[in-house]
């Protein structure tokens, strides 16, 4: 075992080998008091400039919206669907690989495609890093993105002077982000008409019955598109082309890119995934005068809600606290990038990062408020403070933290 540390970009990447091939990386894009936080995948593909390109995207997105966390993403190459032993056996190697970068909190793992949290509880264990209840809490966090995908997408409708609740939806990807924004959508009243997963997609115009789905998804995962029989079958790429409003794409990234950028029909795209549109088709569909929202934008409710609920913030109150503050700011950056004439990631991108320089000044000597709730909260986590106490300051505090870090 080999682990290679180089600098490229501003990002610092550790590369980690197993007998001369690759294992792993981990790509570190920004730190906030030395720390940084993003996903472990386990995919077969794994390359660094895809976890570059990631990294920096969570970057952008917890400075969006307030959170005082540098951006960082890893990956394990191996089989998600291999047994388990086998699973756990390289993300534990991995884990040893980078021990120190565990141990000292520079690099803060949770699960991401391929991974659940008792993989990345193993792979801390094995670095001998002792996780707090708290830490890891399932597997929330893809309801949350998928409910600021939600929200996201009805705030582009209503930019384009539409419904939500009129509207006919694709989802690329049936897994922890679009099977829940499947069901989201679902409740709005819009119609979701196809979804896809690794092993293809399917299609019905009058709708698809999406409880039906989501069971079937827990019960046969990517087959969910064999055993749903009340659709037309079609290729992955095919979904992509179809005649809808809106367009999810919620698997891996660079999925659009210039080879089938044209073919869009929808006029909206809202992703859940990170990098889902190469910067080279993203400039092919504004020229096409698709609205595209940025992807940090549209998906960063798990960055957000995820700590919200383990604050106790009940899920009424965190809808409600998206609708407010994603909504809205998404709201002024379409408006802006339309009185601009650019496309709207351009100006979230500049506000994400006139935040982040804000963040890591403030992060040096935080708010007496602030540090005081992250306390309690540890407490709580460690059954040393009942839940009474923290969830009426909860939502208190995101708010007042999103308003000190406001433009």
């Amino acid at each position: 075992m080999s682990v290679i540390v180089e600098a490229e970009d501003a990002a610092l990447v550790i590369k980690v080998l197993q007998g001369g091939r690759v294992l792993g990386y981990v790509v570190i894009d920004s730190t906030i008091n030395g720390h940084s936080y993003g996903g472990l995948r386990m995919l077969p593909d794994v390359d660094e400039a895809q976890l570059r390109a990631a990294a920096r995207t969570m970057t952008l997105k917890y400075s969006f919206v307030g959170r005082a966390h540098g951006g960082a993403k890893a990956g394990v190459r191996g089989d998600p669907q291999a047994p388990e032993a086998l699973r756990m056996d390289r993300l534990g190697l991995f884990g040893q690989a980078i021990a120190p970068l565990l141990q000292q909190k520079i690099y803060v793992p949770y699960e991401d495609i391929g991974t659940d949290h008792r993989a990345i509880r193993h792979m801390l264990k094995r670095a001998g890093v002792r996780v707090k209840g708290h830490v890891l809490c399932g597997s929330s966090s893809g309801y949350y993105t998928a409910m600021s995908v939600k929200t996201c997408a009805a705030q582009a409708m209503r930019h384009l002077g539409k419904k939500l609740s009129e509207s006919s939806v694709a989802i690329e990807g049936f897994g922890k982000v679009g099977a829940p924004l499947a069901g989201l959508m679902a409740e709005t009243g819009a119609r979701v008409v196809a979804i896809s997963t690794s092993r293809g997609a399917i299609y019905a115009p009058q709708g698809l019955d999406t409880r039906r789905l989501i069971k079937l998804a827990q019960q046969t995962g990517s087959r969910v598109v064999d055993e749903y029989e009340e659709a037309e079958r079609i290729d992955q790429a095919a979904l992509f082309e179809l005649p809808v409003d809106l367009l999810c794409p919620c698997a891996l990234g660079h999925s659009l890119n210039t080879g089938n950028a044209r073919q869009v029909v929808a006029g909206i795209i809202c992703p859940g995934a990170n990098n889902p549109i190469t910067p080279e088709a993203e400039s092919i569909l504004f020229q096409r005068g698709v609205l595209v929202v940025p992807d940090f934008v549209a998906n960063c409710g798990g960055a957000l809600g995820a700590p919200m609920h383990v604050a106790l913030v009940d899920p009424e109150g965190i809808i409600a606290f998206m609708d407010r503050h994603i909504g809205g700011r998404l709201a002024m950056i379409l408006a802006e990038a339309d009185q601009r004439g650019v496309m709207p990631k351009q100006v979230a991108e500049a506000m994400a990062l006139r935040r982040l320089a804000r963040l890591q000044q403030t992060a040096r000597h935080p708010a007496f408020s602030r540090r005081l709730f992250w306390a309690a909260l540890a407490l709580y986590g460690r059954g040393l403070l009942p839940g009474r106490v923290i969830k009426p300051l909860a939502l208190g505090f995101f708010e007042k933290a999103l308003a000190e870090d406001a433009e």
